[in-house]
């Protein structure tokens, strides 16, 4: 089995092919909103994939910049606060409740915290031979506490990648592992297919802007600025590989809320003092991440605590392009699986920077095939919805893959 790779669990691998052709299934998804991120983009993949299967898919959150597509794609969005952290927003537990007496649905998934509570409390109190099925997703090392703990009450809990699984049971251990399934998040292979290169007209408008690019060894962090992002480190690296006299330009790729204003001011402030301010460019929030991670000939992931999956990593390496990371969390799976040679303990920027110095000269093959596909996330999430509907029992739901 390869190092990394996801855990097996007791459904189809479907690969690239379509949904069991069964009855039409009412799924209805509950999340604070659809402004962007990971669990967002999620929300809208299995959404697109219900409707063009046959099934229903209802989405309730306070709605957000992808609220269009997700209504374009065929789901029915709700446009329901149930995120807001205020006691008025129990008031939406009644409103939930008489919306699964009316819809009948076959499948209530929870996908964050405070609309899992609302959810909750809205299913517990429909007799129990009406009630949908109940499904949670761990997005992430949420704080070990009783409000966190509604993630894991699902009748099925899916974790989103082998260290997720391993965390929930590591601190909750009233959860029984049958009870657990690993699915990663997943990437189209299509959207970010191998070998990847920009159209002519985006490379020409891309060199264009950004002439202190041309002929560079291009490093790029993808991540909001926020301390926890390893920006820090990303200055050290870039400062260390020009000292070797590598042309090195590094790219921080991402966007600051208005809270984190200071610290991107700090950031500045660094790379001017470390004389970098041409060897540094800020790109602020970008929606050509792809184009910009296929033009780089490293694409890092630097943050100080592990990461639940790290989505941009796996679209670079899905891409081919060289991807090196902390070793911990989703994204060390994703190298041990993909780019083994990128992996580097955890903080050791030196030793980030002594490997992409060889990097330069000697960039690692990234293998054209992988497990994290988007095709196989939604099957398997479709297998755990007819599991959790039959009933179904088994030990073997919570067997960590590659065992």
């Amino acid at each position: 089995m390869t190092p990394g790779a996801p855990r097996a669990v007791p459904v189809a691998d479907h690969g690239n092919d379509p949904a069991p052709a069964q009855r039409p299934l009412t799924v209805i998804q509950m999340l604070p909103a659809l402004h962007s991120g990971g669990v967002e983009r999620g929300t809208l993949d299995l959404g697109r994939h219900l409707v063009r299967h046959g099934h229903r898919s209802i989405v309730i959150s306070a709605g957000g910049r992808l609220c269009e597509q997700l209504v374009a794609d065929g789901s029915e969005h709700l446009c329901w606060d149930v995120g807001a952290k205020r006691p008025s927003s129990l008031l939406w537990v009644r409103r939930v409740r008489a919306l699964l007496e009316a819809r009948r649905p076959d499948i209530l998934h929870l996908r964050s915290r405070l609309p899992a509570w609302i959810g909750y409390w809205a299913w517990r109190g429909i007799p129990a031979a009406e009630r949908p099925a109940l499904i949670t997703s761990v997005h992430g090392f949420y704080s070990v506490n009783r409000y966190s703990a509604i993630m894991t009450r699902g009748e099925r809990v899916i974790a989103i990648s082998n260290s997720v699984h391993d965390y929930v049971l590591r601190h909750y251990p009233h959860v029984e592992p049958w009870r657990l399934r690993v699915i990663p998040r997943g990437v189209d292979p299509g959207h970010y297919p191998h070998g990847f290169r920009p159209p002519g007209e985006w490379l020409a408008r891309w060199v264009q802007t950004y002439p202190q690019t041309r002929g560079r060894f291009i490093v790029t962090l993808p991540a909001r600025l926020t301390r926890l992002k390893g920006h820090e480190d990303f200055i050290r690296i870039t400062a260390a590989l020009k000292q070797r006299g590598i042309p090195v330009h590094g790219l921080v790729v991402g966007g600051t809320e208005a809270r984190k204003r200071g610290y991107e001011a700090e950031l500045r402030q660094w790379v001017q003092d470390a004389q970098l301010e041409g060897d540094i460019t800020f790109l602020g929030h970008r929606s050509d991440m792809r184009e910009i991670m296929s033009v780089s000939d490293a694409v890092l992931s630097l943050s100080n605590k592990p990461e639940a999956f790290g989505r941009t990593t796996l679209e670079a390496l899905s891409m081919g392009r060289p991807a090196a990371g902390y070793d911990h969390g989703g994204v060390g799976e994703q190298l041990a699986a993909m780019c083994p040679e990128g992996r580097v303990p955890p903080g050791d920027w030196q030793a980030m920077a002594e490997l992409l110095a060889r990097w330069r000269t000697q960039p690692p093959a990234v293998a054209s095939d992988h497990p994290f596909t988007l095709a196989k996330m939604l099957a398997s999430t479709l297998d755990v919805y007819r599991e959790a509907l039959a009933g179904e029992r088994t030990t073997a739901g919570g067997v960590r893959t590659g065992e």
